[in-house]
């Protein structure tokens, strides 16, 4: 089976996606090519007529959709004003509806974040809404944006070494957090997503909605494990990271290859062993819920429709104090 990620930053607002799919489900259904792919969209996508189920029969095995918050405030900072937090459930509900896994960016540390509302967050979204995978970003300005030049025009400290401009490392300051307690929040959100509870919801609502529970597995032992193991984001890791001798940052000196190779073989011998152990415990869970559910069926509030008046009382649409 082949897999390929389509890279438009947001494929639904391509004018040409419908002759495009068109085209890749004649390749499909008509021609016998069998492959999958994953697309990026924004969260308003599920609005466009016959849009999901396109992609659904022409292959789509993911979509990356940058949630990016679920504060309204924080939204208008991102120039998000298409996000609308109040249609996320049914947003999400309807990829759930297709089969379609969702990937979804989070950032953390705009104005009105602090550690405190990013933990609250955190747990609100494990509740109530119906995403697969989180995956974490720093909130970086990087150089030549506007957001750079603002700050750097009002004087806020912004580390002078670019190589920290990545999304993992805290490079500038902020009105409510440290950026000690920032790098922290950011290090610590991958665990509080991915808790031993949660990882069994997530695995839980993907076989009460027909999603393929191994392959959302494999998903979360490397969105889980590379941020514990390698301290990097996971998109840098893969399931087996790979450190090349010769590529360093500049300034740096290359190292010995008597000395790199050897620690480099063990450093990768107990990264492995690690996330397979990761692997087998997350497998047992699958497994266990597999059983479960041939005996009742599993039903939570994220996954669940609700009327509009029950919708209003979630806490994803309350004011919350930052």
């Amino acid at each position: 089976m082949y897999r390929f990620f389509i890279t438009d930053d947001d494929f639904a607002r391509n004018r040409n996606w419908a002759a495009i799919l068109d085209r890749i489900i004649a390749m499909r259904e008509r021609e016998g090519l069998y492959f999958r792919f994953l697309i990026q969209v924004d969260a308003a996508a599920h609005r466009i007529p016959n849009f999901i189920e396109k992609c659904r029969r022409a292959g789509c095995l993911r979509v990356f959709i940058g949630l990016e918050t679920i504060s309204p405030d924080n939204l208008l900072h991102a120039k998000k004003r298409q996000n609308k937090v109040a249609e996320y459930r049914r947003m999400f509900q309807a990829w759930r509806a297709a089969g379609i896994m969702t990937f979804c960016g989070y950032i953390l540390g705009f104005p009105g974040d602090s550690v405190a509302s990013i933990e609250r967050d955190i747990a609100i979204i494990q509740r109530e809404l119906p995403l697969d995978i989180l995956e974490f970003f720093v909130l970086t300005p990087l150089p030549g944006s506007e957001d750079h030049q603002k700050l750097s025009h009002d004087g806020v400290w912004m580390d002078a070494d670019m190589n920290k401009y990545d999304t993992e490392h805290v490079c500038t300051g902020h009105p409510r957090m440290t950026p000690a307690a920032w790098q922290d929040i950011y290090k610590r959100a991958w665990a509080l997503y991915y808790t031993p509870a949660h990882i069994e919801t997530l695995l839980r609502r993907a076989v009460a909605d027909g999603i393929d529970a191994k392959r959302l597995m494999l998903s979360i032992v490397q969105f889980r494990s590379i941020p514990l193991i390698e301290n990097v984001h996971p998109l840098q890791g893969g399931y087996v990271r790979r450190k090349v001798r010769r590529t360093r940052r500049p300034g740096l000196p290359r190292e010995n290859p008597l000395l790199f190779y050897p620690r480099r073989l063990a450093e990768s011998a107990i990264a492995l062993a690690r996330t397979l152990a990761m692997l087998w415990w997350i497998d047992r869970i699958r497994r266990r819920v597999l059983r479960e559910t041939k005996r009742s069926r599993y039903d939570d509030l994220a996954i669940t429709p609700l009327l509009p008046d029950a919708e209003e009382r979630l806490a994803l649409l309350q004011e919350r104090p930052r």
